[in-house]
C-alpha cells in the first residue's frame, strides 16, 4: 500500500525542521541569525502532489529549474501562497511568460537576458524585476554563468536597465569540486560580492548570495549565503 498523504506530510515537516535546524547552527557558526537566512525548497524532482505538501508543512519559498516546470506547478498551486524562484537557465523566448509567475530570477547569465527581462518588465507595467547574476566561480566548462571577471565590467550597463533591480549573486559549487574545494569557491562568490558592493548604481545592491544546496548548503551558510536552496534532503524518504 502507497503511504498516504498524511505520513507524506509528517515525514516533509520532519525533513523542514532537521533543515531549518542546520541552517540555524550554520548561520550561528557564521555570526549570524536564521532569520538571516533564506530557505528555497527545490521541487525539481518531485511531482506537484509532494511538492504541495511543501507548502502545507509551511515553507512558501519553492524553486524550479525549467521554467516549463514552472509554469505547470504554478497553475497547480494556483490556490496557494507561493514564491517562486527560478533557479535554473532561462532563455530569453521564455522570458515573457516566465516573469509574471517568479519572485526572483536567480540565474541571470548574460546580459541580452537581462536586457529581455528589463523589456518584458517594462511594457507590462510590472514591479521592478528582481534578479541574481549567475557566477560561474568553479570555472566547469557545462555552467552557466558569468565569469567572475565579467561582473564588475557589466554593472555600468545594468544601470541603465530601470525595471530590473540586482540583488545579489548565485553560484553552485563545481561538479567535481571537494569539500575543501566548494568552501573556497563559495568565499570566492562573497569575497567577489564585498569588492563589488562597495560603489554601485542604485539597482544594484548585491546584498544576496544564493549558494548551496542540499549536500553543502551548511558550508555557504559559514561563507556567507544569504538563500540556500535545497531539495533532496527535505523530500527524504518520502516516496
Amino acid at each position: 500500500m502507497p503511504p498516504s498523504d498524511s505520513s507524506r506530510l509528517s515525514r516533509i515537516r520532519d525533513n523542514l525542521v532537521r533543515v531549518r535546524e542546520n541552517i540555524a547552527a550554520a548561520a550561528v557558526r557564521s555570526g549570524r541569525l536564521a532569520n538571516q537566512v533564506m530557505l528555497v525548497g527545490v521541487t525539481k524532482y518531485v511531482e506537484s502532489a509532494i511538492a504541495r505538501l511543501l507548502v502545507e508543512a509551511d515553507l512558501k519559498d519553492l524553486g524550479e529549474s525549467r521554467p516549463q516546470e514552472l509554469w505547470r506547478k504554478a497553475e497547480a498551486f494556483a490556490d496557494l501562497r507561493v514564491a517562486w524562484h527560478l533557479i535554473g537557465h532561462l532563455q530569453r523566448n521564455k522570458v515573457r511568460r516566465t516573469l509574471p509567475l517568479v519572485t526572483c530570477i536567480h540565474s541571470v547569465d548574460s546580459l541580452p537576458l537581462l536586457q529581455e527581462i528589463n523589456t518584458h518588465a517594462a511594457s507590462k507595467a510590472l514591479p521592478v524585476s528582481d534578479v541574481l547574476l549567475e557566477v560561474n566561480i568553479s570555472g566547469d566548462a557545462a555552467k552557466h554563468g558569468f565569469r567572475r571577471e565579467e561582473i564588475e565590467t557589466l554593472i555600468p550597463h545594468i544601470a541603465r536597465l530601470k525595471h530590473v533591480a540586482v540583488l545579489g549573486l548565485m553560484t553552485m559549487s563545481g561538479v567535481e569540486s571537494d569539500p575543501d574545494q566548494t568552501r573556497r569557491e563559495f568565499a570566492a562568490l562573497r569575497e567577489l560580492r564585498d569588492k563589488l558592493g562597495l560603489v554601485h548604481p542604485p539597482n544594484v545592491v548585491l546584498k544576496e548570495l544564493s549558494m548551496g544546496m542540499s549536500g553543502d548548503y551548511e558550508v555557504a551558510i559559514e561563507e556567507g549565503a544569504t538563500i540556500v536552496r535545497v531539495g533532496s534532503a527535505l523530500f527524504e524518504g518520502v516516496e
